[in-house]
């Protein structure tokens, strides 16, 4: 089996590794990674592997090293685990490898991931949903749904907060970036608030194309910006200097500041702390959770407006299929040094 390796040091590097499988344990299950994306949501998981989110522990890896979550589909190559047959195929959180082993808890749309290491880490990741039970399932849509599901979740929860913090106006930074298209498609379809998108110069045609933003402001005028209050400014991009440039010229007028990605994983972070609201980590388990106990039918609200977004995708997104170990690697290489189109959406297999 073929596993793709990455620096915790620095995520550009990279090591494709063969890796001898063992025999399978009772009661366990091997799934077969068919369909995943790449995107600079991924590189936010490398990121922030260590610390207080950890995201390399779901998946260890030797020394130095780990396997990057990605989301997407797996087929049962073989199983151990009653009621779970092979053939069975399931969405959810897999390591960048062609096979993942896990000790399933079978539930009634799939099932839970039990291994012991992954037990104390937020449920949301250890869920599978099996594509034959799976309301957001659209086989017409599978390259959409690898790619926009888990950032079409972040969006709209995002969304769904800032909606409750009644902001007039909402700043994202790192506009083109798919997880930031999905927040600002959703609070589209809210109302209710001027979205600003903060932008490069090379990516500025496309995030005004996109047409999901009512202004668009470079990175370089970002202290000319005028608002209406209150403002809430979310931060996909991770880029202290911006940061501190965003909150001194919102100044008053800035109410929340949300910190979500990093897809400038390279820049300084950290610093003074910045005049204004302090920035508060949106972490949608959490969020979502405590919505849905009072809001449950949430839920079916959410996949009714992922299953509308995953045609809507394809006015801003094309698809970039890249098959093999190889091609896989390299794409990744392309994706932490920045250098893939906003426009292309890389949909990878084995």
């Amino acid at each position: 089996m073929r596993e793709l390796h990455i620096s915790k040091k620095d995520i550009r590097d990279t090591r494709l590794v063969d890796v001898a499988l063992a025999p399978l344990a009772p009661g366990a299950m091997r799934l077969r990674l068919d369909l995943f994306a790449l995107t600079s949501n991924n590189v936010t998981y490398a990121a922030m592997g260590e610390g207080m989110l950890a995201y390399w522990d779901f998946f260890p890896a030797p020394e130095g090293f780990g396997k990057v979550p990605v989301w997407g589909f797996g087929t049962v190559a073989e199983s151990n685990a009653p009621d779970i047959a092979v053939g069975s195929r399931f969405y959810g959180y897999y390591p960048l490898a062609e096979a993942l082993d896990v000790t399933p808890k079978k539930t009634a749309t799939g099932f839970i991931d039990s291994a012991a290491h992954r037990v104390p880490k937020a449920a949301l990741y250890n869920i599978y949903t099996d594509a034959a039970l799976d309301p957001a399932y659209d086989p017409n849509y599978e390259s959409e749904q690898v790619l926009f599901r888990p950032l079409y979740g972040t969006g709209w929860w995002a969304a769904d907060f800032i909606k409750q913090a009644r902001a007039k106006t909402v700043v994202l930074s790192s506009a083109s970036s798919k997880t930031a298209l999905a927040t600002a498609h959703q609070l589209r379809n809210l109302g209710g608030a001027e979205i600003i998108g903060l932008t490069s110069s090379g990516n500025e045609a496309y995030v005004r194309e996109s047409g999901l933003y009512h202004r668009v402001v470079l990175y370089d005028d970002a202290g000319s910006l005028k608002v209406v209050a209150p403002a809430t400014y979310v931060d996909f991009l991770g880029r202290a200097g911006l940061n501190a440039n965003v909150h001194r010229t919102l100044g008053n007028a800035l109410t929340r500041s949300i910190i979500i990605g990093v897809t400038d994983w390279a820049a300084p972070r950290g610093g003074e702390p910045l005049p204004g609201p302090t920035p508060e980590f949106f972490f949608v388990p959490t969020y979502a959770a405590e919505r849905l106990k009072t809001n449950p039918h949430l839920v079916s609200a959410m996949g009714s407006d992922l299953r509308d977004f995953y045609p809507a995708s394809r006015a801003f997104v094309d698809v970039k299929s890249v098959t093999g170990a190889d091609a896989i690697q390299a794409a990744w290489s392309q994706l932490a040094a920045g250098a893939v189109p906003p426009r292309d959406g890389l949909v990878c297999s084995f």
